[in-house]
């Protein structure tokens, strides 16, 4: 925050020349004013947008000219907390429409960020908006809009939006029935305003996943975020089937079922991107319970270089990968990330010399050049199926979405022991579990252990908030933790994120992987030939001393990535490490 006093006069009343002002304060030469003036000329754009475009000047250089010119203070968003509260006293509109936002009280007055101070007609109207005394100071135009993005909850439209629907149904069907009538122009109706709502503020936090969740007495809605669900709001429960039903439409799915589980998906526009959302619905006692897994188009897997994995590791995963043949397992709860991995290693391999075939539910990615088929059990499309024909269209590399049954995992090792290179994920605890598991469902030890290579296991673990991180004293419990972890390396030098706009005052802000990487060598797979698990078991931990889940979770607490609460609400995922 700011440590001079704030300017409490209004702007001056003669308009300044920005250009003329950038070269008195040497921010940009004269030579370069004359090419930003003759390339506004040839546009009519902005100056001060083309003189950013073009690099003569970043938006920060060019605020801070405009504040020392002013007497005003410059406030960097980037790492300026509004006060709770505040920023309500102009609407989003309002804030775009003026590029102005409140940030703070200062001695009785209401402190405001303008992209542009000289606004005098702005300033004016915000002034009779906020009926307060005001306070300047100049922000950066990118950083204001970042900031107006970040801040501006949709929360109050979504209840208000939830009440309105309320009241437009009745006590009978009639008005539910009525919906199935809305087509894709009915923007105006209640519950496509509500449900539109609803997505912009969960892509505005970054969720990636929407619970419309009818309860005993209210529909209770939450979005998760980084991994942990946050309540979002509660509304009337009597507008529960209307959701359901709008979106079992939008998803072609059977609106007159509600006795039985149905998957579905869709795209819709929101905030100029397409989102592709994933439905999933469940008869619950007291309504059909919705979840919604948003995917933005167009997004692509990231490469190996950026999981995360430690340099050693990677080297390790990228000599399996490049093996002729086997299996390639990457294993963890749902939501750890798997299926980035898995896409990650198919980048890795996909080139034109090179087949590559993939079994999904669904297809998350498009990969340009991989031959991607969309499993579908309605119509027995199932995964076994799929892979039966995928071995007759002369595969190098297969990919199955999951190891669902025994019969899937089964046609997939004899893949990989006659000449393909398999990838495939499971739901296990970790890296060593993970073969034995294989042997539980019921597939033949000979074929487990010739065909395994390598199994990856990975969570992905909250980041702390770089803005409002702060040292942290461990608890008794986090004390008690970290003396059972190995290599103690003393208590000292842990953060903690104590919760801002910015992270949405959880403290955390993004996640990040952790993995652990199992090879199998000659000794595991002949305990695994024996059918010995308790053996392989201890064998496989032993060889993963030192490089577990634990020791990377713990390594990043200590370099103040996370926070030990997180690296041990991590660890614990894995009660058998």
């Amino acid at each position: 925050m700011p440590a001079e006093p704030v300017a409490s006069t209004p702007p001056p009343r003669q308009k300044i020349r920005l250009g003329d002002l950038l070269v008195e304060q040497k921010v940009i030469s004269a030579a370069d004013l004359e090419v930003a003036l003759a390339a506004q000329k040839k546009s009519g754009r902005r100056l001060g947008r083309i003189i950013v475009e073009t690099g003569l000047a970043g938006e920060n250089d060019i605020a801070q000219a405009l504040a020392r010119q002013l007497a005003l203070p410059f406030v960097d968003l980037r790492r300026f907390n509004p006060e709770t509260g505040i920023i309500q006293r102009l609407s989003e509109t309002q804030a775009r429409r003026f590029r102005a936002i409140p940030l703070a009280r200062r001695d009785g007055d209401v402190l405001v960020g303008m992209a542009d101070p000289t606004d005098l007609a702005a300033y004016d109207e915000i002034a009779r908006l906020i009926t307060e005394g005001i306070q300047l100071a100049v922000v950066a135009e990118g950083d204001l809009l970042a900031a107006i993005d970040r801040l501006y909850r949709r929360t109050d439209d979504i209840q208000g939006l939830t009440e309105e629907l309320a009241r437009d149904l009745s006590e009978s069907d009639a008005n539910i029935i009525g919906l199935e009538a809305l087509g894709e122009g009915a923007v105006d109706a209640p519950v496509v305003r509500l449900l539109q709502t609803l997505f912009e503020d969960a892509m505005q936090v970054g969720a990636s996943d929407v619970h419309i969740e009818p309860q005993e007495k209210q529909l209770v809605i939450r979005f998760r975020i980084d991994g942990i669900l946050h309540p979002q709001t509660e509304a009337d429960l009597k507008i529960a089937p209307a959701l359901a039903l709008r979106l079992k439409i939008v998803s072609g799915l059977d609106i007159s079922e509600k006795r039985l589980p149905q998957d579905g998906r869709f795209a819709i526009k929101v905030r100029g991107r397409t989102l592709d959302v994933r439905l999933s619905t469940l008869p619950t006692q007291y309504g059909e319970s919705v979840v919604m897994r948003l995917l933005s188009q167009g997004d692509s897997a990231p490469g190996l270089d950026h999981l995360g994995m430690p340099p050693a590791m990677l080297e390790r995963f990228r000599a399996i990968l490049h093996r002729p043949n086997g299996l390639v397992l990457v294993t963890g709860p749902t939501g750890s990330g798997k299926t980035t991995t898995l896409y990650a290693a198919l980048a890795e391999l996909n080139d034109p010399g090179t087949k590559i075939i993939t079994v999904e539910d669904p297809v998350e990615y498009r990969l340009p050049g991989v031959n991607q088929v969309q499993a579908n059990e309605k119509i027995d499309l199932s995964f076994a199926r799929v892979l039966r024909a995928m071995l007759r269209q002369d595969p190098d590399v297969i990919l199955v979405g999951e190891m669902r049954d025994p019969e899937t995992a089964q046609i997939a090792l004899r893949a990989a022991m006659t000449g393909h290179l398999v990838l495939s994920t499971l739901h296990t605890n970790d890296a060593a579990s993970t073969p034995v598991r294989l042997l539980d469902m019921g597939v033949p030890a000979f074929m487990v252990a010739t065909s395994v290579q390598g199994v990856l296991a990975q969570r992905l673990l909250r980041r702390v908030c770089d803005h409002c991180k702060a040292p942290h004293t461990l608890t008794p419990q986090e004390q008690v933790w970290l003396g059972s972890a190995a290599e103690n390396g003393g208590d000292t030098g842990f953060v903690a994120g104590r919760g801002c706009d910015r992270c949405h005052h959880t403290g955390y802000a993004g996640r990040r992987a952790i993995h652990e990487l199992l090879e199998i060598d000659a000794t595991l797979a002949d305990s695994l030939a024996r059918e010995e698990p308790a053996r392989f078991v201890a064998t496989a931990r032993a060889s993963l001393a030192g490089h577990t889940l634990r020791d990377q979770a713990l390594a990043l607490a200590r370099a103040g990535a996370t926070s030990l609460a997180e690296a041990m609400r991590v660890s614990a995922q894995d009660d058998t490490a």
